[in-house]
């Protein structure tokens, strides 16, 4: 069975920090592209991050500078580092893997295989 599992989410004061992982079962993630994606209650599903199977990565204006995304093929897992986090980060997060295409992109469409989410809330 393939699949995706976020963790890392929970509470946080703004200008704090939290790392999401994505860890995948079932399948290697070296082929694939990994997008992280967040959804805020009433707002669509919004691409933030990406990062291909060469290593080449994506962020979004609105978290640009702030997050950073990578992946270690070798524990089959992907990472956001979130820093600098602000209330409008709120949202829940996911991970998305397009076995479709190994090129780093945030067309939610086209991502396949999901994880769960993990809620990640900024609050003071």
């Amino acid at each position: 069975q393939f699949e995706l599992v976020e963790s890392g989410g929970g509470l946080v004061q703004p200008g704090g920090s939290l790392r999401l992982s994505c860890a995948a079962s079932g399948f290697s993630l070296d082929d694939y592209a990994i997008g992280w994606f967040r959804q805020a209650p009433g707002k669509e599903r919004e691409g933030i991050s990406c990062i291909s199977s060469a290593d080449t990565t994506y962020h979004a204006d609105s978290v640009k500078g702030r997050f950073t995304i990578s992946r270690d093929n070798a524990k089959n897992t992907a990472w956001l580092q979130m820093n600098s986090l602000k209330p409008e980060d709120t949202a829940v997060y996911y991970c998305a893997v397009d076995s479709r295409a190994p090129v780093c992109h945030v067309d939610a469409y086209a991502y396949d295989l999901w994880g769960q989410g993990t809620q990640v809330t900024v609050s003071s």
